[in-house]
């Protein structure tokens, strides 16, 4: 696939990086800094052309006519230059286009059937989806993570082993039949991060401290699951919001008549004005340093259920989410754009990280798969993958049980829907046609996957 990015910042850059490994698709890097462009050429397999993305003759130079995408990923400030990028790629003869945006305005209904008839197949905002994520586990704060399929029939949550987890050093082959047997509930361990490593488990796998568990379960047994594990699925109610960023403010508007209390601190005094204007009255605005922890303990922090950090400092996020931790705080989550900080921020006791970059790139790549992917996302924690796949009339995995499938190493399917019914995938599944199916990979087996289904 010939597919051409425009802007070498972060999401671009990483996208370029991601999207190249493949070696099945044909990158092309467009940004106006010959520095950027130096260093993302130094680690990807991709051609650069140093211009302005909105220039017509910069796009013929990089074959926009005869190009399968064209993804404008610019920095969210240079959103008028993503859209008109987009809009001259179609009229050139790009087959696909995607835009960047910063205002959630043109996310409503009628704006984006105006922008597919101006020629734009997708917009994205990074911040949106960032908020909505952050609410989801929000709603689920035993996980750090969770994602929901055929409506919250089945589902696939991460949890973290704490210290004091009763699993630890328990072998997966051993707790799976205890607790089904004892509860009758069914789930299955899909896979293992430990020390920034993916695993896919086998039966005498132990568990260690510090574990992240990606876990698929039926709706109905993941308290129960969360209990035994020594977490709570409770709901958090109070809600503490370090940072009065687009993520933070889209945070509290959709976590309002959710959440019993919610409370935003930013050191900007007319962000706190706009944001007093902009949000319900019963949120709650505080002007103060979120790096200052006795304003933190005089805004009775400890009382919180859950504390977000998102401001625009990575370092910031990290070290004010781990003084909320110290502090007796259940739940922390904190914005992380540097990649490099991510697993610093979970070996150092904080909840869930989030990073836009990634959520971005699972999006966009989701569009260079076959189209029976419905569904792609990165999960926090591991550099694997989550899919959801429909098996079509025809598909030569149809009317096999699992364990006689010729799987790629490095992915399993951990659940199948069937029309309102969902299941956890054990060896003797038989797959039907219409199927959807839930599959874990690491990035190195996603093409194999996809091959499988087409």
């Amino acid at each position: 696939m010939k597919i051409i990015i425009a802007g070498a910042c972060e999401v671009g850059s990483h996208l370029a990086k991601m999207l190249s490994t493949s070696g099945r698709n044909d990158i092309t890097l467009i940004d106006n800094s010959e520095k950027r462009l130096t260093a993302v050429a130094e680690s990807a397999d991709i051609i650069t052309i140093c211009g302005d993305s909105s220039s017509i003759k910069t796009l013929q130079e990089a074959r926009v006519e005869s190009a399968d995408l064209f993804i404008s990923v610019n920095p969210s400030s240079s959103q008028n230059l993503n859209i008109v990028s987009a809009l001259l790629a179609k009229k050139l003869g790009c087959k696909k286009v995607v835009s960047r945006i910063s205002k959630e305005e043109y996310l409503s209904y009628d704006n984006r059937i105006l922008f597919t008839d101006m020629g734009i197949d997708l917009l994205f905002y990074p911040e949106k989806i960032a908020a909505t994520e952050i609410v989801d586990t929000l709603k689920n704060a035993g996980a750090t993570e969770s994602l929901d399929f055929a409506r919250g029939r089945l589902q696939l949550s991460v949890l973290k082993l704490d210290e004091d987890s009763p699993v630890i050093d328990c072998k997966i082959l051993d707790f799976s039949q205890e607790i089904t047997e004892k509860y009758q509930i069914h789930f299955r361990i899909v896979a293992v991060s430990r020390n920034g490593e993916t695993l896919i488990p086998g039966p005498d796998f132990k568990f260690k401290e510090r574990d992240m568990l990606f876990i698929v379960t039926l709706r109905e047994s993941l308290s129960t699951l969360l209990t035994v594990m020594g977490k709570h699925a409770e709901q958090a109610k109070r809600i503490m919001i370090l940072g009065g960023s687009n993520i933070g403010a889209m945070v509290a508007t959709q976590m309002y008549g959710i959440a019993e209390e919610i409370k935003i601190i930013d050191k900007n005094r007319e962000a706190c004005l706009e944001l007093a204007d902009q949000l319900d009255p019963s949120i709650k605005i505080i002007t103060g340093d979120v790096r200052d922890t006795d304003l933190l303990i005089e805004e009775g922090i400890r009382g919180y259920d859950a504390v977000i950090a998102v401001t625009d400092n990575a370092e910031t996020n990290i070290l004010a989410s781990v003084a909320a931790k110290k502090l007796g705080v259940p739940k922390t989550i904190a914005n992380v754009e540097n990649f490099e900080y991510l697993r610093l921020a979970e070996e150092m006791g904080i909840d869930t990280t989030i990073n836009r970059k990634m959520i971005a790139a699972a999006k966009i790549f989701k569009l260079t798969l076959s189209d029976k992917v419905r569904f792609i996302k990165y999960m926090n924690g591991t550099n694997a993958e989550v899919l959801e796949y429909i098996i079509e009339e025809g598909a030569g995995i149809i009317g096999k049980q699992l364990k006689d499938i010729e799987f790629p190493s490095g992915a399993l399917i951990g659940g199948v829907i069937r029309g309102t019914e969902a299941q956890i995938a054990v060896g003797s599944t038989i797959l039907q046609a219409y199927d959807r199916v839930i599959v874990f990979s690491i990035p190195s087996s996603v093409n194999a996957v996809d091959k499988l289904f087409k």
